[in-house]
């Protein structure tokens, strides 16, 4: 019974809210920020649950009511505030198995994007520009800051490669839908004939790792320095700044140049290969998961498909929805709230639809 799991996660809420306050808890910075996660996960849970169960009290005294009343006028007043109960219930029970589905564990994360030019040579690079300003316009709009990490810009202009963070409130639960293969189809800049070309962008968007979700060793870490290059190769200064990490065990390499201190370069670079790093397990846990079941979205197949913009057209589709919308100059400029939302509420429906909150 609905009412009895949500007893169940009460009784969990408030073990939750005397163990943030336990000074043994509190010395232990990783329990205590995974329990204060926890709580504040949640506390939506248990105000829908205060009003279900002032709801579902209502509704007995009110079948009490219509058993032992025989006056017509008062049984006629509880039949209208019955209807009106079950209504507000039955509302409720969908909203609160919306809740009860398991989050994503990572979806309070901040995240590093990365966006690289696919094929399509200087259109490619020019559409990764392109995307990169959608992004940027879209986080302003929901309050969150974005810092560059590092970027390698196109001969025509746009982004061969452009990686960057994203911090604020829930920013992974947002951005995660982006990560895949973004198509464009329109007359390059490049183009003299007024030919409708096909170019492409990969986007990664990854969780950032922080300091407690990798046990990073320094002795695993190879460090060179070099001067930072511009466009073709030059260099753009003599000082030897830009840093590349090479992690052994793994092989991933990670080179930052955007800035012109070195210690600052080196911050960069070990937060995106902690990142990276942390990125190889999460890949297992979407993995396990799409095994279970056929997910739309966050699989991390980053090599997939997921959407194209048409501009001769003027149009967007989703490709794993379905989902085409006529506003595409609206979109480039950062109005992707809604295609985020619809892609949410059909991953909702696939989960709840296979029981997962049942």
């Amino acid at each position: 019974m609905l009412l009895e799991k949500l007893q169940a996660i009460n009784e969990r809420f408030e073990e939750v809210g005397r163990l943030i306050t336990d000074p043994a808890i509190v010395s232990d910075m990783k329990r205590y920020i995974s329990l204060n996660k926890e709580y504040k996960d949640l506390g939506p849970i248990i105000a829908a649950y205060k009003e279900y169960k002032n709801i579902f009290e209502n509704i007995q005294s009110t079948k009490d009511i219509l058993a032992k009343e025989k006056d017509p006028e008062f049984r006629e007043m509880a039949k209208i505030e019955m209807d009106e109960l079950v209504e507000k219930e039955e509302k409720l029970e969908e909203e609160i198995r919306i809740l009860l589905i398991p989050a994503d564990p990572q979806d309070d994360k901040n995240a590093i994007v990365e966006i690289r030019a696919g094929t399509g040579g200087d259109e490619a690079a020019i559409f990764a520009g392109d995307l990169y300003r959608m992004y940027q316009k879209f986080c302003e709009t929901k309050g969150w800051k974005i810092e560059l990490v590092d970027m390698n810009e196109g001969t025509s202009g746009g982004f061969k490669e452009v990686i960057f963070n994203v911090s604020g409130d829930g920013v992974y639960g947002v951005l995660k839908y982006e990560s895949g293969v973004h198509r464009v189809q329109r007359v390059p800049q490049t183009e003299t004939q007024g030919r409708v070309h096909t170019s492409a962008a990969t986007v990664a968007v990854l969780p950032e790792a922080d300091e407690f979700d990798v046990d990073l060793k320094q002795s695993d870490i190879r460090k060179d320095t070099f001067c930072s290059s511009g466009p073709g190769g030059q260099s753009v200064n003599t000082t030897y700044s830009a840093v590349r990490l090479t992690h052994v065990p793994s092989g991933i390499v990670v080179s930052i140049q955007d800035q012109k201190s070195q210690i600052k370069n080196l911050e960069k670079a070990m937060s995106v290969l902690r990142t990276r790093l942390y990125d190889l397990e999460y890949k297992k846990y979407l993995d396990e998961i799409s095994s279970r079941r056929k997910t739309m979205v966050s699989t991390g197949d980053r090599s997939a498909k997921i959407r194209t913009y048409n501009y001769p057209q003027g149009r967007m589709t989703d490709h794993r929805i379905g989902l085409t919308m006529y506003n595409l100059s609206a979109i480039m400029d950062g109005d992707i709230q809604d295609i985020i939302d619809a892609l949410q509420m059909a991953e909702n429906a696939e989960k709840l639809k296979e029981g997962v909150a049942t």
